[in-house]
């Protein structure tokens, strides 16, 4: 039973990514109230780091000072219309929309408090930094000669490395929660931060609330559960519904489903237990079907899920429903973190272009692979008219004929496709080529082309995301708080000073029960399971949670890693890993090389392996004993 000795301490988050909805914090704090203790908000991605990235440079070549690369929504869109709020509810808000700039941010909101007459020794403002490792002396992966390529398995590097000469865009590490629960001990109300791993929003809290301290005999478990709480939390309405397989419960919820979906709330009590609910009166839902969902979303190894503070093992958690939109969690545990920091980068590689044109009638399909043929055909001869070279990548999607399950479609008659194309190269005039090329087809091509009214595709950069490990000690992690505070250099605790950064062996296998091997029948996996995937550079993960405990065994013996790789071949081009979660009956399954290089450079249209999971729960089939079907259709 969940821990009622005392009063749990609540946290919000109201933002997944920079885009989320800007009416998600006002729906915290207004139906919250005084009893949310702190508001948290995610808004850095591996792809908004290149974004930030980005605009900093381009801020350097017009003549700024290259700052401003932090996230101004957050001033504009949440401070300005929930500071009053915030205040009179004692409510503290701690978000990473500093970007790569906290400091520049700190000082925007200082000016903002001031403009609307909040006095800054009332409401104090901290900004943690130091993971930038980018300047204008240290801007190649040379000048850090003590990082070492990052393994999401153990039997495969999955990101390459930019040579060592290569220019970076930024290089960032992803700090922990200690600084955070040192702004809150130094009395701040708003604390920003740079990369921050992202449950380190919800773990700095809970270790300034409880004084958690490593001389403590469960210190990592306890560490552990926070950042469990602060990884299922951390997407914002994936755990209430969002992008949730059973999506019809979600969208037809009762309080305005999806158009008023409730963000997600975790009620955290000293001895590490939490529940996970949302605001009353809100779309959406919380079961363990959702959290769970939540939980595998974004994960390689569940026992050996690396953050700065401590190595969390997810393997033995358990979800069970206490009530309505009310999940409590268990199980989770901790060990002491590796001394290495992940480090998140971005370097340029060329450019790219994409265009898209509408295609309709009688066998669209065909007419657009037809026409996305042509055109390339036509700018390669271009390519060769300039003297210049062949194209680097390209990629012909027909959306709506189900083009990202490759042999696997069904849709060969669609009478409505959109045709996308999406070409790599060095030098942006061969792309301009390309560019001139999209529109001609329109009338030089098949019938019922149209939707190219924006006009000719623009070239862009060619950001490319790794991953790599830099050790803790060459990260110092510095503290500003207050006004005109001074930037304070924070130590690490203790480490663990192997260098294995992956528990071997790390697989806790189930106690397999027979499966039975007579009256079976053929079901598709999505029956007799949930699932959610994510990326991870150019890796993605397919978390698959099955519906009932005891159709786990008929899931386990069908879906082997050999299947998923043979089904996913058209798009996996590394190799497939499984691993075991006995806790919530789910298996997770991590494929290297998947996503076309990752959700920055990817030609392909899901450059994040959004619909990976979708893909397998409807296109594999498991072999279950027919008299389980009917349980398992009541499921649905």
């Amino acid at each position: 039973m969940v821990d009622s000795s005392a009063k749990p301490v609540r946290i919000g988050c109201y933002s997944a990514f920079w885009g989320d909805s800007a009416a998600a914090a006002l729906q915290l704090v207004e139906q919250e109230g005084s009893n949310l203790d702190y508001l948290v908000a995610d808004y850095l991605a591996e792809v908004t780091m290149g974004i930030l990235a980005r605009r900093r440079k381009r801020s350097t070549k017009l003549g700024g000072s290259g700052a401003g690369g932090y996230v101004a929504e957050f001033i504009t869109l949440v401070l300005n219309r929930i500071m009053p709020q915030l205040l009179e509810n004692d409510t503290k808000i701690i978000t990473n929309a500093g970007g790569l700039d906290p400091v520049a941010c700190k000082l925007a909101i200082e000016a903002a408090l001031t403009k609307a007459g909040i006095p800054l020794d009332k409401c104090k403002v901290a900004a943690v930094c130091g993971d930038d490792l980018v300047s204008e002396s240290t801007a190649t992966l040379g000048s850090h000669p003590d990082i070492r390529a990052f393994s999401a398995t153990s039997n495969d590097d999955t990101d390459v490395l930019p040579k060592p000469d290569t220019p970076l865009s930024s290089l960032n590490a992803y700090l922990g929660a200690n600084a955070i629960a040192k702004a809150l001990a130094s009395g701040a109300h708003i604390i920003v931060t740079g990369r921050v791993v992202d449950s380190a929003l919800v773990v700095g809290p809970l270790i300034h609330e409880y004084g958690w301290t490593p001389k403590q005999q469960n210190y990592y478990d306890l560490l552990a559960s926070a950042s469990l709480a602060g990884h299922i939390i951390e997407c914002g309405c994936q755990t209430t519904g969002g992008n949730f397989t059973d999506w019809k419960l979600a969208a037809f919820s009762e309080h305005g489903g999806y158009a008023n979906m409730g963000y997600p709330i975790v009620e955290f009590h000293k001895n590490g237990q939490f529940v996970v609910t949302k605001p009353e009166k809100t779309g959406g839902l919380v079961t363990v079907a959702t959290v769970g969902e939540q939980m595998v979303y974004e994960i390689l190894d569940p026992g050996a899920y690396l953050l700065p503070d401590v190595i969390l093992d997810m393997r033995g958690v358990e979800l069970k429903q206490l009530e309505k939109n009310r999940v409590l969690v268990t199980g989770a545990k901790g060990r002491k973190p590796t001394k290495y920091l992940k480090c998140s980068g971005v370097w340029v590689d060329g450019h790219k272009i994409a265009g898209e044109l509408l295609i309709g009638g009688e066998d669209a399909r065909e007419k657009a692979l037809a026409v996305g043929n042509a055109i390339v055909t036509r700018a390669r001869t271009l390519l060769q008219a300039f003297g210049l070279e062949e194209f680097r990548g390209v990629n012909i999607e027909t959306l709506g004929a189900e083009g990202t399950y490759g042999p696997h479609s069904t849709m060969t008659k669609s009478r409505e496709v959109v045709l996308r194309l999406t070409v790599h190269h060095d030098n942006p005039m061969a792309l301009r080529l390309f560019g001139m090329e999209v529109a001609p087809s329109a009338t030089c091509m098949a019938p019922g082309i149209t939707g190219a009214g924006a006009g000719r595709p623009a070239p862009m950069s060619n950001l490319v995301h790794f991953s790599c490990l830099i050790p803790k000690a060459k990260v110092p992690t510095y503290l500003c708080v207050g006004e005109n505070g001074e930037l304070e250099k924070l130590e690490w605790d203790s480490w663990d000073d192997s260098d294995n950064y992956v528990t071997p062996n790390s697989s806790m296998p189930y106690n397999d029960t027979q499966v039975e091997t007579q009256g079976l029948t053929t079901v598709k996996l999505i029956k007799l399971a949930n699932g959610r995937s994510g990326d991870k550079g150019d890796v993605c993960n397919i978390g698959i949670l099955a519906r009932d405990p005891q159709y786990l065994p008929y899931i386990k013996k069908a879906l082997t890693e050999q299947v998923v790789s043979k089904y996913m071949e058209h798009l996996c081009k590394g190799n497939v890993t499984r691993y075991e979660l006995p806790g919530t009956h789910a298996l997770n399954f991590v494929l290297t090389k998947s996503l076309g290089g990752g959700g920055l450079s990817s030609l392909h249209i899901d450059r994040q392996g959004k619909t990976y999971a979708q893909m397998v729960l409807t296109g594999v089939d498991i072999e279950i004993p027919a008299k389980l079907l009917k349980s398992a259709d009541s499921k649905l």
